[in-house]
């Protein structure tokens, strides 16, 4: 089937691969919106096949402007179906997330996996992984940091229970997405006696969604071995994450230095990023922030095409 199909000589028509490529909307999403609120109805082939026209991509982008103003998916049907001639009303109050946040939080400190499981599948099959990120986990992932701060017993026990779910969800829909990934190799990994990961694995699952190939490490490489490590994996770029502010010799003087060897960009994002901003300006190293999709957006301009 090609990317738009004629229906009747008139319209045409676009599988879901390619609404999904236009979008951003994974397929999955997009068929938990048909099935389980009726937001979008696409048309069916003979053999069953999805297609949908363009009202259909409009209204999956009206979806997203909802959605991104805070509005629980369950909601979105009701502001979509009013009439064209009635004033825009303010969206419903946005209390979902927060309310999503708070039971986030509650599992990863009772160490609940079966409602962690619940909570993951659930977000990304009815939001965007952008949306997901910015409204639930990264949030959810500030609030449980400064409770890990007073470094109470169980704390170091429930983020690397967090860590190790994440690493197993987050690495299989990296290589699910290598498949279709058309974009430039990415390496990925934390800074050097950074305390975790979860900074750089929300990183790397927006990253497989902007269409990068990622390479990611859950430890962090020898700084005198990226060189070689962008050399032989054809890497185009190399992330760094942290969750904290790092060592001051680190900031100052390693990573500008590492910046200067590597042929390609660095990144850094996460706390960390926010935290040395000043100090890393006149460096060469890339300072991305913490606001992660912005961060690997910015990061995507500096990438050369695939």
């Amino acid at each position: 089937m090609t990317d738009s199909a004629q229906h009747g000589g008139e319209t045409p028509l676009y599988p879901i691969r390619e609404v999904s490529r236009l979008t951003g909307v994974n397929s999955v999403t997009l068929r938990a919106w048909e099935r389980r609120y009726g937001l979008i109805q696409p048309r069916r082939t003979p053999k069953g096949h999805r297609l949908y026209a363009r009202e259909d991509i409009e209204r999956v982008e009206q979806i997203l402007q909802w959605l991104n103003r805070g509005v629980p998916v369950s909601q979105v049907r009701e502001l979509l179906d009013r009439p064209a001639v009635e004033p825009e009303a303010p969206p419903p109050d946005p209390s979902d997330w927060p309310a999503q946040r708070e039971r986030l939080v509650a599992a990863v400190e009772a160490l609940d996996l079966a409602r962690l499981e619940t909570l993951y599948t659930q977000s990304l099959a009815l939001y965007p992984v952008a949306t997901c990120v910015t409204e639930l986990w990264a949030p959810a992932l500030r609030e449980l940091e400064e409770r890990w701060g007073d470094e109470r017993l169980g704390n170091a026990l429930q983020r690397h229970t967090l860590e190790a779910f994440l690493r197993t969800r987050i690495g299989t829909r990296l290589y699910h997405a290598e498949a279709r990934a058309s974009g430039p190799v990415l390496l990925a990994m934390p800074l050097p006696e950074d305390p975790g990961t979860l900074w750089l694995q929300l990183a790397t699952l927006l990253a497989g969604e902007h269409g990068l190939r990622v390479r990611l490490f859950d430890a962090p490489l020898p700084l005198g071995e990226l060189p070689l490590a962008v050399e032989r994996l054809g890497g185009a770029g190399v992330l760094l994450a942290g969750s904290h502010a790092g060592r001051t010799d680190l900031m100052r003087r390693q990573l500008p230095r590492l910046a200067e060897l590597l042929e390609v960009p660095l990144g850094l994002c996460g706390p960390v990023a926010r935290i040395r901003e000043g100090e890393l300006e006149a460096s060469g190293v890339a300072v991305l922030g913490d606001d992660l999709d912005e961060a690997i957006s910015r990061l995507q301009t500096l990438l050369p095409p695939s």
